[in-house]
């Protein structure tokens, strides 16, 4: 057997009657489209309901994957004790999954559970889900902050695990859509939140799963969405098959979205819908041609981190380098992406080596293998590196944040002997607060503390 079907479902406690209270029915829609997804998986009779949910739990570089036997949960924290579940975990197809990701070097498995209780996320489905059906176990899965194309291939292995089993599964996307849809929401508004919703209805409606990839992570943040993931890693279980979408309802009337939609597998299969091959050989061909183009800063870069990542050799400086490497000393950061993730990223703030060829090596290093933030890059990620160089100008002190321009200028903050840093123009940062913040979060400075401020440029290099 195999994945027979998928769903993508919210998740707000409110829409349970005995959490809502009646406020439940200003999302008629969407409980009545829940009510038809339930009534599916209940013809379907599954053996196995995999669920994927932002609240189970979550690391940045890892899947969790709900260890044991069972777990048990209930709404008591939204005021509704009596709304409980025991669920017992099909344990054999966590085993496998955890087998085939050891087998992929992905990084999931069952460790690090935090709290075995399940999770609202997880919940709400099964709360309409077990009025029509109550047979099946479940396997509940955590997101990551990883690449969505691991995401996506967490999906794959799933996908192979059932069929290895040969269980006959259905698969439960849990997750909400924006957060900011409505002035009067609990989040408030923005710009970025209802055109993230008419974008991902449309792509799942038609069950377009390639186009997940090309929503920018800062797009989907500045949404405050929190079941993009959760939507991909469904997607990838359904890798090379065509499929029926069929979108069953949309709502925001609560600020926050709500979208449900269904898909069936054709039983037909299509190289066009091998999204994540497409995915990773056109970020490969992009990543090589910007390659081909980077200036000598980013090359030494490069060649620094491939050199001591594949031999532990740090390399001389080169002969052919412009002169000014050579014969000027200046601060300079090397920062370093994966499928746009930020993947290290280390730099002195003045110079400390006797040329700048010598603070890019020395930094180069650091950022590729001593971020505390990353485990050290390995040789099979070397491929997927987006690398740039920042030279930094001399700090100057400036009395205001008035001084201060997010696209022009890093700030550096210090509070006694703490000091945080923020180069300029960074992807996701839009305002000289969220700079100044972001940099006394570095620095371990409380927000609401003053603090002396500089500010520099930067020169930099692709």
């Amino acid at each position: 057997m195999s994945v027979v079907a998928g769903f993508m479902v919210p998740h707000p406690p409110m829409i349970v009657k005995e959490v809502g209270h009646g406020s439940e029915e200003q999302v008629r829609k969407t409980i009545e489209s829940y009510e038809k997804v339930a009534d599916e998986i209940s013809a379907i009779a599954p053996d196995t309901i995999i669920i994927t949910s932002p609240h189970s739990v979550m690391y940045a570089d890892y899947f969790h994957i709900s260890p044991g036997k069972s777990a048990k949960g209930s709404f008591m924290s939204f005021g509704a004790p009596e709304v409980k579940f025991n669920e017992a975990y099909d344990s054999e197809l966590v085993d496998v999954i955890d087998e085939l990701a050891v087998r992929d070097s992905l990084n999931a498995g069952t460790m690090g559970e935090r709290d075995s209780s399940l999770d609202h996320g997880t919940m709400v489905p099964l709360y309409f889900i077990r009025q029509k059906y109550k047979g099946g176990k479940i396997v509940r899965i955590g997101l990551s902050g990883l690449p969505f194309s691991d995401h996506y291939k967490l999906g794959q292995l799933i996908k192979e695990a059932v069929g290895k089993l040969g269980r006959k599964a259905v698969f439960v996307g849990s997750g909400d859509l924006s957060h900011k849809l409505q002035t009067y929401g609990p989040y408030g508004f923005a710009e970025e939140g209802p055109v993230y919703d008419r974008r991902i209805m449309d792509v799942c409606g038609r069950g377009a799963f390639g186009e997940l990839f090309d929503f920018d992570e800062h797009f989907c943040e500045k949404a405050s969405e929190c079941g993009h993931r959760s939507f991909i890693i469904m997607a990838g279980a359904f890798d090379g098959e065509n499929v029926k979408a069929t979108e069953y309802s949309h709502e925001d009337v609560t600020g926050v979205g709500y979208g449900i939609c269904s898909f069936y597998p054709t039983g037909e299969e299509s190289s066009d819908r091998k999204f994540l091959d497409i995915y990773l050989n056109k970020s490969l061909k992009e990543l090589e041609e910007k390659r081909s183009k980077s200036d000598p800063y980013v090359k030494l870069a490069r060649k620094t981190i491939e050199e001591y990542i594949l031999n532990g050799n740090i390399i001389d400086v080169p002969d052919n380098l412009p002169k000014e490497m050579i014969s000027k000393t200046a601060g300079a950061f090397v920062s370093i992406h994966k499928q746009g993730n930020l993947r290290g990223c280390i730099g002195t703030i003045l110079a400390t080596r006797e040329n700048i060829a010598k603070e890019i090596i020395g930094n180069a290093i650091s950022a590729s293998t001593k971020d505390p933030r990353f485990n050290p890059i390995k040789a099979d990620e070397l491929k997927w590196l987006d690398i740039n160089v920042d030279i930094l100008g001399e700090p100057e002190d400036i009395d205001s944040e008035d001084m201060l321009d997010v696209k022009r200028y890093g700030v550096i903050v210090t509070k006694g002997f703490k000091r945080g840093l923020l180069l300029p123009d960074l992807d996701g940062v839009d305002t000289v607060k969220d700079q100044i913040a972001i940099a006394k979060r570095k620095a371990g400075i409380p927000e609401y503390e003053d603090v002396s401020l500089q500010r520099f440029e930067v020169i930099r290099h692709y």
